[in-house]
């Protein structure tokens, strides 16, 4: 299957990809027959301010848990380690082949993990909506305060000048 998709120096975990998507599939049905069996329905509409209270979230959330250094030791077993990406952030590399790489992909990378992370996040509104909100506020304040301190960082070097 792979080496129709692509040529061999290039090669793509195509089955473990389809094994992240059997378990993030999984997940959802398992999610949603939950909500089902215990009569929970999900939210008539979301509003505007929950969207942009989790966008916020998802983005700092997958950011710490695909980049962060302290969060290495869950990464571990499928990245290896590159350099530093600047503040308390690391570059990583997938290791080995199959849903190992697939995996290593998806939890080195802030955008694959945005999916997971909102979808947790939107579960989370369906089971445990105040909970939720009060997780995504500590993370969006999290977010807010990385931003105020590398502008902090950034105008003290304007301000030192050359």
């Amino acid at each position: 299957m792979t080496g129709e998709y692509a040529p061999a120096e290039a090669a793509r975990p195509l089955r473990g990809y389809l094994t992240v998507i059997g378990i993030y599939t999984t997940a959802v049905g398992g999610l949603a027959g939950l909500a089902r069996l215990t009569g929970r329905r999900p939210p008539a509409r979301v509003a505007a301010s929950d969207v942009a209270l989790l966008g916020i979230a998802t983005h700092k959330l997958s950011r710490l848990l695909s980049r962060d250094a302290v969060t290495s030791p869950l990464r571990a077993p499928f990245t290896r380690y590159v350099e530093p990406a600047g503040d308390a952030e690391l570059n990583e590399r997938p290791r080995g082949s199959g849903p190992r790489h697939a995996v290593g992909e998806l939890v080195s990378c802030p955008f694959c993990t945005d999916v997971w992370v909102a979808t947790g996040l939107a579960g989370g509104l369906v089971f445990a909506p105040r909970l939720t909100r009060l997780v995504a506020a500590a993370a969006t304040a999290v977010a807010a305060a990385d931003f105020l301190h590398l502008g902090y960082d950034a105008a003290k070097r304007a301000a030192a000048g050359p």
